[in-house]
């Protein structure tokens, strides 16, 4: 492993940490920069518990090397309502009280907001899609999509209230 000095910028602040090139992003937020928002899930990049947005896109955090990272914009769930679609996401979220449990949240409304950047009204194919791979042990899939669906200003589908 290579110590280096990684200039990044998240939540819109710039950042400097030194440590390993190849630690993962995850940790770097959690135990460097003591921003526990972004959750550990599997290690493995299949659960989107540990999701933050680099420039826009939904990437997991446990399998992004802080190297990867330097030089791009991170958005993490303490910066998400600083992004229009995150703010009307957050605010979704609360109005149809999505979470359950809550653990896996973080990365779901940042693959939320990550779909909704790219696709401004997403139907529901393109909703389930864009959402696969973020797990939800509680299974409040239907809220997550309703959620999805208000922040987009689509119509809200009484049936999903799951």
């Amino acid at each position: 492993m290579s110590q280096g000095k990684f200039a990044l910028t998240i939540n819109r602040k710039p950042v400097s940490v030194t440590t390993d090139a190849d630690k993962p992003l995850l940790w770097v937020l959690r135990e460097e920069l003591k921003m526990p928002g972004t959750k550990f899930g599997c290690g493995q990049g299949l659960c989107g518990a540990c999701t933050v947005l680099l420039d826009g896109q939904a990437v997991r955090s446990c399998q992004t090397p802080v190297s990867a990272a330097a030089g791009h914009k991170i958005t993490t769930i303490e910066g998400a309502t600083a992004l229009p679609q995150g703010a009307k996401l957050v605010a979704m979220w609360q109005e149809i009280d999505v979470p359950q449990c809550g653990y896996c949240q973080a990365g779901q409304i940042l693959s939320a907001t990550a779909l909704l950047m790219a696709n401004p009204k997403p139907s529901d194919e393109e909703i389930d899609a864009g959402m696969n791979g973020n797990l939800c042990r509680c299974a409040t899939y239907l809220r997550i999509r309703r959620a999805i669906r208000k922040a987009a200003g689509l119509a809200d589908v009484t049936g999903d209230a799951a």
